[in-house]
């Protein structure tokens, strides 16, 4: 299961813990039945530890909460989107390495 440092986001709780948020935030968008989205999610929770503090990291899972996904367009999962100041900075799509991400990450800080 996800890091203690991975906060679970949902439609309820987006615009406060992400859009609001004062520090950068990745956002996982994900489902259960994804199999990519299983195969970056040990590499999400470690962003979520590397970088605690600096960047928070939350998942969305798409079947639960719908409206989020849509507002952002997610068409293919997983999709990370990184946030800066309540506005998307970058995505990524897909199970992408550790790497990726952290150059995501870097355009935020």
């Amino acid at each position: 299961m996800a890091s203690e440092k991975v906060v679970t986001l949902s439609d309820s709780n987006f615009e406060v813990e992400v859009l609001q948020s004062p520090i950068p935030v990745l956002v996982d968008f994900w489902a259960s039945w994804c199999a990519p989205c299983k195969a970056i999610a040990p590499l999400v929770d470690a962003i979520a530890n590397d970088y605690d503090g600096k960047v928070k990291v939350g998942k969305v899972n798409v079947d639960e909460s719908p409206a989020t996904p849509a507002t952002y367009g997610i068409r293919g999962i997983p999709t990370l989107i990184l946030f800066k100041d309540g506005k998307m900075v970058d995505q990524v799509v897909g199970a992408v390495p550790k790497s990726q991400l952290e150059a995501l990450i870097k355009k935020a800080l």
